[in-house]
């Protein structure tokens, strides 16, 4: 005879959640999928669904966007404090980033993902990576107001490139270009890495908002860089 006592479940844990991250480098393994991990157990206790977590993090990446944009002249005046600003970019877009992670976890534990979840997710990103692009030129304008128009131009087309090829990578064609996993590999990968750019990306703004436009320079010679190497490789391997 059959005991009608059945013994529950377990509950998925912050290691569980964890274990099923997609990534993104080795900064946002160590810390951004770790705290999202943390953001997925409290939603699925609260029973969210992974959307919420997707659009509260375009709410917070947007609303700490706005923020930094709405205070660049005042910072380089004197008025606002740098550190002020930096910290609210460092926690805003942390957090929001890790709310990004966190998504994603959530529905592949709890069996909630969904195709319609996929794009919102993807959507969202691009809105929030829009509004950081903006914060930064923004910050670099105000603090050296002879930037050029062009190099503000090329800098927000080439932001998109470590998006696009990300999604690029979630497909069935995907190929990577370096596919060593060593940490010196690791190291030189931060650069791309979402979590640790817009790490420093707030440790300038809150310690030497005047070197923004060097950032923006940097991240455009990165990113045009890699979209440039990315087109030789697949057009090199499109041609075997």
């Amino acid at each position: 005879m059959q005991s009608a006592t059945t013994l529950a479940e377990p509950r998925p844990t912050v290691a569980d959640f964890h274990r099923v991250n997609r990534g993104g480098g080795l900064f946002s393994e160590s810390v951004s999928q770790w705290l999202g991990a943390v953001f997925a157990l409290v939603a699925q206790r609260l029973g969210l669904r992974p959307t919420a977590l997707t659009i509260t993090n375009l709410v917070l990446g947007l609303a700490t966007s706005v923020t930094v944009v709405a205070l660049a002249d005042r910072v380089a005046a004197g008025d606002v404090p740098a550190w002020v600003v930096g910290l609210v970019a460092l926690v805003g877009w942390q957090v929001a980033y890790a709310l990004d992670c966190a998504d994603g976890q959530l529905a592949r534990v709890t069996g909630q993902g969904s195709a319609a979840g996929a794009r919102v997710d993807v959507l969202c990103d691009v809105a929030a990576q829009i509004a950081l692009v903006a914060a930064l030129a923004a910050t670099a304008v105000a603090q050296q107001p002879a930037t050029p128009t062009w190099l503000v131009a090329v800098f927000a087309g080439t932001w998109m490139v470590n998006l696009v090829t990300s999604v690029m990578q979630a497909g069935p064609n995907a190929a990577s270009m370096v596919t060593s996993t060593s940490l010196p590999v690791r190291l030189v990968k931060l650069v791309r890495d979402y979590g640790a750019v817009i790490f420093v990306a707030a440790l300038v703004l809150a310690f030497a908002p005047a070197l923004t436009l060097w950032v923006i320079v940097a991240f455009t010679v990165v990113n045009g860089g890699f979209l440039l190497a990315s087109i030789a490789f697949s057009a090199r391997a499109s041609l075997r």
